[in-house]
């Protein structure tokens, strides 16, 4: 739930970084951005995930717990490439195949 809060959070951040229309000054796109639902969403995700975090951290040991926020950049990089079509090169295949190896080999000896 972690994972899925955290991404939906990023994913709603970035929706209303990159808007959908032209701003006459950075005071309006501010404006724009502060008044959009996906703002919002994203602020509430980011809420709830903190609270999952300390839940998670109530049960796991942090060296296990961390583990997951490598997961986290694997899972955002992913929604990123699938929801905003993103650029996923052959460096970052491999940088997120080796963040994924490395979380199932520590996870395992956990």
């Amino acid at each position: 739930m972690n994972v899925v809060v955290d991404t939906a959070g990023h994913m709603a951040l970035k929706r209303t970084a990159i808007g959908e229309q032209e701003y006459k000054n950075e005071w309006q796109r501010w404006k724009s951005m502060l008044s959009s639902f996906p703002l919002w969403v994203g602020i509430v995700c980011f809420c709830v995930e903190f609270v999952l975090w300390l839940m998670l951290l109530s049960i796991l040991p942090l060296s296990t717990g961390v583990l997951l926020t490598a997961f986290n950049t694997v899972a955002i990089m992913i929604a990123g490439r699938i929801i905003f079509h993103e650029l996923l090169n052959p460096l970052r295949i491999i940088g997120i195949s080796l963040i994924t190896l490395g979380v199932v080999l520590v996870g395992s000896y956990a």
